[in-house]
């Protein structure tokens, strides 16, 4: 039992559960001593007690109680006083017991007329301590019940999935009396869990028994608490459900409750990653012990979905000093929000600047000194770029030179890259293939680490098609697909993060890092997933490829081998420098089309023979 903590009195008041007075306590104990010393005289004498005898047995009772006291009084003054039926009280009251019955034992053999059998005190002390541990299991389970959510108020739900996510949840749904969800049944798979019950809650059978433990619990909401399921399996349950009529929901996976213990705010409605089945390919993580601890670190892009997950898992591995620098002030505010709690923007760790503003990139680098920079600042949205090209050249290829340039004495540059500069055929494509070689170039230039990372659609970030879609949605608009056949690579924004962190560890000078990502998702297929959890019917119009993107994507380009020399999920492909001076010539407010001509030019210019060195370069390391 957990004792009941100041925040909770301040709070809604809760439903009082049975409560036991140490004096009752006490008085339960002396009645287990003295019934345990009559019923080991009653058994020794086989049923045939005197008056005597009775009384005998009476008093070595009392005495053996107020020995109990004793010693209990000693243990609470000593070592501290337990829950009440909590196991280390059990322990303690069976060590107190014995103590007793010890001492009773060599008081009745030193007696020359002895009150009762030898045997009395260790017979009664057995006796007795089942007595008392009887008492406090039946309060426990008493208080247990107390403790359990209104079942007039609470949601009834079934939970599907056993294991130690599943139990963990069940125990923290079962032990919050204000909790809107009251389990009234379980759900398993697995055959050997069939007709048990845990936490005094039956198990009704597997998957195929969802329908009937819906109808006879009258449960309207099934969590899903497999922790780590494949999407087959969270899309096969929730079909389940539905068509039974009840609500599903979803404990999220095991990556995300590593931080803190399971409780009931964790159960949430399915998103569309669950139902697609990411998995986390790259699992080692970010620790005290990496190298970032105790290290100055600056992120680029810091208010963007990319940057704001780097800024968290980085404050984790307890940083010397984490600088988060955006252009957006809104975003740096709901940023330092959702770090500390709160956004007073008066921190020196926030840093409002522009890449497009060189003198002051160069100035913020130099003035505080990082140790490691991510660079995530860029603009994305590919369509847009392709119709104002010059805007990507302003800020994405020279945005990064500008920062690249600072970047004389920093230990670390880790530029944030995509799949789209793969073989690049869009303006995002080219501009981002142009940063990665020039960040090779100054890897061969500066003494620091400076390599790219490349990955695909991150899910549900601003502006991605998962945000798109579900604003349609919301909107009561068709969902808008390009191409009923387009593919996409797709990772959480947690596997992306992680990717990053692991190139700050594992990547080498110059080259790109690429994540397995699995197979490409079809962005139809996508589009249904969510119709499927609209409130109503929702129609999927085809608008056609715009001009720029690629109905698949690529992770290599033609040139580019898949070498992964040191994680089997990462691979380590070797870039091209570009020389900074090749871009000084790119005027960003020339003609659209020859901006992308230029863009174009700069990606392939001599990659051939590059290529050619950087990949001999990459065997020898």
């Amino acid at each position: 039992m957990l004792p009941i903590t100041a925040s909770q009195h301040a709070s809604e008041p809760r439903r009082k559960g049975p409560r036991l007075p140490l004096p009752a306590l006490f008085a339960a104990d002396c009645g287990a001593w003295v019934g345990g010393l009559i019923a080991a005289v009653w058994s020794r004498y086989e049923f045939d007690v005197t008056a005597r005898e009775l009384t005998a047995a009476i008093t070595a009772g009392l005495a053996a109680a107020v020995l109990h006291l004793g010693i209990s009084r000693a243990q609470r003054k000593y070592r501290g006083r337990y829950p009440l039926g909590s196991a280390a009280e059990a322990q303690a009251l069976a060590v107190t017991t014995a103590c007793t019955g010890l001492a009773l034992l060599v008081t009745v053999t030193v007696v020359m007329d002895r009150p009762v059998p030898a045997s009395s005190p260790l017979v009664g002390g057995a006796i007795a301590l089942l007595c008392m541990l009887v008492t406090r299991l039946v309060y426990r389970r008493r208080t247990d019940r107390a403790l359990r959510p209104d079942a007039r108020s609470a949601t009834a739900v079934l939970l599907f999935g056993l294991g130690s996510a599943g139990q963990a949840l069940l125990r923290a749904l079962l032990s919050d009396p204000r909790g809107r969800y009251l389990p009234v049944g379980l759900l398993d798979d697995d055959p050997e869990k069939m007709h048990l019950r845990i936490e005094d809650v039956p198990v009704l059978g597997g998957r195929g028994e969802i329908a009937d433990a819906v109808q006879r619990t009258g449960a309207r909401t099934l969590i899903f608490s497999v922790a780590n399921a494949d999407a087959e399996l969270v899309r096969e349950i929730r079909a389940l459900t539905l068509t039974a009529g009840a609500e599903f929901k979803v404990l999220p996976p095991v990556r995300e409750l590593v931080d803190h213990r399971i409780s009931v705010t964790d159960v949430r409605s399915p998103n569309i990653s669950d139902l697609l089945g990411r998995r986390q390919v790259v699992t080692d993580p970010v620790t005290n012990e990496s190298a970032l601890a105790g290290r100055r670190i600056l992120v680029t892009g810091a208010g963007g979905s990319i940057g704001s997950e780097l800024c968290r898992q980085i404050m984790r591995a307890n940083p010397g000093e984490l600088m988060m620098l955006d252009r957006d002030e809104s975003a740096l505010h709901s940023l330092q929000l959702s770090l500390s709690g709160r956004a007073l923007l008066d921190g020196s760790e926030l840093i409002l600047a522009d890449l497009r503003d060189h003198e002051a990139i160069r100035r913020v680098i130099h003035q505080r000194q990082p140790d490691i920079i991510f660079h995530a600042a860029a603009l994305k949205h590919l369509t847009l770029l392709q119709r104002h090209p010059g805007e990507a050249v302003k800020t994405n290829v020279f945005g990064t030179l500008a920062v690249l340039d600072a970047c004389r004495d920093v230990a670390k540059f880790v530029n944030i890259s995509t799949d789209k500069a793969a073989d690049p055929v869009s303006v995002l494509g080219y501009s981002k293939r142009i940063t990665e070689r020039l960040t090779a170039h100054a890897a061969q230039t500066y003494p620091g680490t400076f390599l790219s990372v490349r990955f695909g659609n991150v899910l549900c970030s601003r502006g991605s098609v998962v945000t798109a879609f579900r604003a349609q949605i919301d909107a009561g608009l068709p969902i808008t697909v390009t191409h009923p056949d387009v593919t996409r690579y797709l990772m959480t924004v947690q596997e992306a993060v992680h990717l990053v962190l692991q190139a700050a560890a594992i990547g080498r000078d110059g080259e790109a890092l690429v994540l397995d990502m699995g197979e490409p998702v079809g962005i139809d297929y996508l589009a249904r997933q969510l119709a499927a959890q609209a409130p109503g019917p929702t129609r999927i119009v085809y608008t056609g490829l715009r001009p720029g993107e690629k109905l698949h994507e690529d992770l290599f380009g033609r040139d580019e081998p898949d070498l992964r020399p040191l994680h089997p999920l990462i691979s380590h492909v070797p870039v091209p420098p570009l020389d900074p001076t090749e871009v000084t010539a790119l005027d960003p407010f020339d003609d659209p089309e020859k901006i992308i001509e230029q863009l174009a030019w700069l990606c392939g210019q001599s990659a051939g023979r590059a290529a050619g060195v950087a990949l001999n370069a990459a065997l020898a390391n």
